[in-house]
């Protein structure tokens, strides 16, 4: 098998032989992006002697998994190939216009040490130990909405500080993904019934809890980026006031929190279970936070509960002034 090196160069040079034939006359164009919690090699296709790109961006790390995976480096580009065609012809990206802008820049929450060097390119604020970053919303469908990063150069363009961009962001999120909070349970249910179980089998296997002993998910009516949620303090505040106790809020995924009552046990045990779901049940670019957060009901406001160690969510840790990946036991 082919180390990942030489398979990036043999993917720059073989990938458009792959491509049907109107694609020939355009050039291979490899450029390292940064992703949510990762780099990644992004291959696009553009016109000869253009820096117009005219094709989304496939990953070629994603391209390599799955020739590790079969071992067969034909099928493995053939796929890709088909896949970006397919891609192109079916989700053109829609033309961008910089006037509705304003409207639709959302927050998006990420970790701050697994994404500084991302964060460098980009404006941000910094929420605990993660960072508040922006998105432009340019389309929404009933299947996903589509968005870009607003890095420092697209945020010059609109031009847009920081400062506006929060503002902004404060009041399109709620908007165009409304917070929600439901019970674990409730979740459950929605599930099940999404699956095809009648109504009443649902609430018949699904139980109550107390209050007290729920666990609650907060996210958004499109379960996208739903952590962001937490932002909303007044959601945070009218649950923890129905529970009766302060919150600690646990970092499923960038896609959900889950607040529990503070009598459910301690921080650093719960801190210990979210970092093993995130190693063996969370793909990286999912993940949040290794952390706990403690919302204090009477002084409205969320902080660290905990300071774990492993801060990064890619099983590398400092130790000893020496970085090096822990063994995950299985």
């Amino acid at each position: 098998m082919m180390d990942y090196e030489i398979f990036k160069d043999v993917v720059t040079e073989k990938f458009l032989s792959y491509m049907p034939k109107d694609y020939q006359g355009m050039e291979v164009k490899v450029a390292s992006v940064e992703k949510v919690n990762r780099k990644l090699d992004g291959l696009s296709l553009l016109l000869p002697d253009s820096e117009r790109m005219i094709s989304p961006t496939i990953y070629i790390n994603d391209i390599y998994e799955e020739y590790l995976r079969t071992g067969d480096l034909q099928e493995s580009l053939q796929n890709a190939a088909d896949a970006l065609d397919r891609v192109f012809k079916e989700e053109p990206v829609p033309p961008l216009d910089l006037r509705t802008a304003k409207d639709n820049i959302i927050f998006q929450l990420v970790n701050t040490v697994q994404n500084e060097d991302m964060l460098k390119e980009m404006p941000h604020r910094e929420f605990q130990d993660l960072s508040i970053i922006y998105r432009w919303v340019v389309n929404v469908e009933d299947k996903g909405i589509a968005s870009v990063v607003v890095h420092n150069g697209l945020a010059k363009e609109l031009g847009m500080d920081e400062e506006q961009l929060f503002k902004a962001a404060a009041e399109n999120t709620r908007r165009i993904l409304p917070p929600v909070v439901q019970t674990m349970n409730e979740v459950m249910r929605d599930m099940f019934v999404a699956d095809g179980m009648p109504k009443e089998l649902a609430d018949l296997m699904i139980g109550e809890q107390e209050p007290e002993r729920t666990m609650w998910v907060i996210s958004n009516e499109r379960k996208i980026d739903g952590a962001v949620s937490m932002l909303y303090e007044d959601k945070l505040h009218n649950l923890a006031e129905s529970v009766g106790t302060d919150l600690y809020i646990l970092p499923s995924s960038v896609h959900e929190v889950i607040a529990v009552s503070v009598e459910m046990g301690e921080p650093e045990e719960l801190a210990q279970m979210v970092a093993e779901i995130n190693m063996d049940q969370v793909s990286l670019e999912e993940r949040l936070s290794n952390q706990v957060y403690h919302y204090d009901k009477d002084l409205r406001k969320i902080t660290l509960a905990t300071d774990t160690p492993n801060k990064r969510l890619d099983g590398v840790v400092a130790e000893q002034g020496l970085v090096y990946e822990a063994k995950q036991s299985r």
